[in-house]
């Protein structure tokens, strides 16, 4: 292993000059080259939060599976760090594809899934590697700790990966991606009291044939006295304003028997109503706060920092921290953010004025608040430039639907959705007076945030665009816009 890790490492070394930065943003954590995708082993270690992720260094498209590393103080500055896993045993020859990271004991131990090709046959393992500083790792001699004997005629041995390790109580748990053999998702769950010996406990959760035809990257914590199950599926079907992506992000929320290991759904809802949100993963830091971040990318999309030549491909979301509100998951800006923030501007909404035109006012890393007393129609015409293109966002107060558009702007971006489109909707529950819309940005990506919910998208402009308005349709509400730029 030690051998293909170093060899990556050169590698970046040597060609990351090589990298274009006009679309990188400053405030997410990117590849240092070539191509990044699910977030792996979020983690807290000794005072810092670790983020491993897929990487392939040698391409920016997806390649075999190694493990970039990265951490961070505050969630917002990210330390580069070496590649940590790299594809060199019999069992993850293929890949090292994607897991998670627990302390146990004082070491940090990652949990991933070993990818072998053989001819027509895939075959997923579940593999252990452990470092006592977490920055080297060395594989487990014992691997793989789950096999493919362990789940015959429960699961396909093909699609078997990404688990999420925990400890609940005495007791080490693993959840892992599987499907059925009628080509339903489910997730299976294993128990261990070492974290290295695991036994097949039950099928935790499994969907009907509207959820996806696979079932990816679980994750499965207590959150605000429920257990919340996070999942990805594949091809899920479009229901009405949700699940608009070809993959999808899928949230439950309710109860476990854990007798039996079986969850009981009480609530479900997606997870980011964006053109550019996968694969979430969350943390927990010593003080109970927990975390989320997911790849802002989505599979089978043209990127066009790929095929522009620029050498990377993927990012990662800001960091969110979690509670449940209302029976859904309530997503916020880290607070790290604001601590970053200059005044830019702050204006009055004035009921003289329908349309607010404000020039040279966009930046490349900002942060927009909307306050409203009352939540009316309206119409926010982000970057916008002069062939009349910007990022829209707009709200419907008769159907309650929320708009988020970069239909014409910058590079075009397609993918193999059926119809495929650059506009996402989002139908906004449990609207509190006054009405708040946060925006981040940062270069080729926005953040919105709304009532706990969130949309995410990426965008590449050809030529930077400076201007933004705001059109109201009942211009009696009084309210303010405050714009930031991001230091």
């Amino acid at each position: 292993m030690k051998i293909n890790i170093q060899k990556a490492n050169e590698y970046i070394a040597n060609h990351r000059h090589q990298v274009v930065n006009q679309y990188r943003g400053k405030l997410h954590l990117l590849p240092p080259i070539g191509w990044m995708n699910d977030p792996n082993g979020f983690v807290y270690f000794k005072g810092e939060y670790h983020l491993f992720y897929q990487f392939h260094p040698y391409d920016s498209i997806w390649g075999p599976m190694h493990w970039g590393h990265a951490k961070s103080k505050d969630l917002l500055h990210w330390e580069e760090l070496p590649v940590v896993l790299a594809p060199s045993e019999t069992y993850d020859q293929n890949g090292c594809f994607s897991g998670s990271a627990l302390v146990v004991d004082d070491r940090l131990v990652l949990i991933y899934t070993g990818h072998v090709e053989a001819g027509e046959e895939r075959i997923e393992t579940q593999c252990i590697a452990t470092s006592k500083d977490g920055i080297v790792f060395d594989k487990y001699v014992g691997n793989p700790v789950i096999s493919q004997e362990q789940i015959q005629r429960i699961a396909d041995i093909a699609d078997f990966r990404d688990p999420k390790m925990f400890k609940y109580g005495n007791i080490y748990y693993t959840v892992v991606a599987s499907k059925t053999a009628d080509s339903r998702g489910q997730i299976l769950l294993f128990e261990s009291t070492d974290g290295f010996n695991w036994q097949f406990k039950s099928v935790l959760l499994e969907g009907n044939q509207e959820e996806g035809i696979m079932w990816e990257c679980p994750d499965l914590f207590e959150l605000d006295g429920k257990w919340v199950l996070m999942i990805s599926p594949i091809e899920m079907k479009r229901q009405q304003y949700q699940y608009w992506n070809i993959n999808s992000t899928l949230v439950f929320i309710g109860e476990i028997d854990w007798k039996i290991g079986r969850f009981k759904v009480e609530h479900q809802h997606e997870v980011d109503g964006g053109l550019d949100f996968y694969a979430p993963q969350t943390c927990v830091n010593d003080t109970g706060e927990r975390y989320l971040v997911a790849w802002m990318q989505m599979w089978n999309r043209t990127i066009p920092s790929h095929e522009l030549g620029h050498g990377w491909s993927g990012m990662m979301t800001l960091p969110r921290k979690l509670s449940i509100k209302n029976n859904c998951l309530y997503q916020e800006i880290p607070r790290s953010l604001f601590q970053q923030l200059d005044v830019q501007g702050k204006i009055i909404l004035s009921d003289k004025e329908a349309v607010l035109r404000l020039e040279n006012s966009v930046r490349q890393q900002q942060y927009i608040r909307l306050e409203l007393e009352q939540l009316g129609d309206f119409e926010l015409q982000y970057a916008k430039n002069e062939h009349n293109q910007f990022i829209k966002i707009a709200y419907s107060q008769k159907n309650q639907i929320l708009e988020f558009s970069r239909v014409g702007v910058g590079y075009a971006i397609k993918g193999k959705e059926e119809p495929y489109s650059d506009t996402r909707y989002m139908r906004l529950t449990s609207l509190n007076e006054p009405f708040i819309l946060e925006l981040a940005r940062d270069t080729n990506s926005l953040e919105l945030f709304i009532n706990g919910q969130t949309m995410s998208m990426t965008f590449y402009e050809k030529k930077f665009a400076h201007d933004l308005v705001l059109k109201r349709e009942n211009n009696f509400i009084k309210g303010c816009l405050e714009l930031y730029n991001i230091s």
